[in-house]
């Protein structure tokens, strides 16, 4: 790969920039390949909780959970809820509690198989070790600035 400058310009580079630049492209990236097969980024993410829960998660704590993703919003996520029932690949029973269907099961496969091709493209060439401090580096801007990350 060749990079935008050399590395004596690079650590002269602003973090800022860089960072927005990444995120741009990894989540255009993303939502574009979801779109093609016919989901949201939130969509997946409500499918991928209720897969993947050892027992029936409640819609508001998918909702609670997922919310702050990428600033989504609570009434934003809600839709989003909403839209994978209307779907068909996920149901809510009297108490809350969302079950996948059968074709969510399909379609959770087909995504989670799509997410795995897009981490193997974005991580083509980054060891481990190099995502691992990349990651820390990342973190320790955020606590520097003052700024507060959340995931779970």
């Amino acid at each position: 790969m060749q990079y935008s400058h050399s590395d004596a310009e690079l650590i002269k580079q602003p973090i800022g920039y860089w960072s927005w630049a990444a995120y741009k492209a990894v989540i255009t990236r993303t939502r574009t390949a979801l779109a093609g097969i016919g989901t949201t980024q939130p969509q997946w993410w409500v499918l991928a909780q209720v897969a993947r829960a050892e027992s029936a998660k409640t819609r508001e704590e998918v909702s609670r959970l997922l919310r702050n993703y990428l600033d989504t919003g609570p009434e934003a996520m809600e839709a989003e809820i909403d839209a994978t029932i209307t779907q068909g690949w996920i149901t809510e029973d009297a108490e809350g509690r969302l079950g996948l269907t059968p074709e969510g099961r399909a379609f959770y496969d087909k995504a989670a198989a799509l997410q795995e091709e897009l981490w193997a493209e974005r991580h083509a060439g980054i060891s481990d070790e190099e995502y691992l401090t990349t990651l820390k580096v990342l973190q320790r801007f955020i606590h520097n600035t003052g700024g507060q990350a959340w995931h779970h």
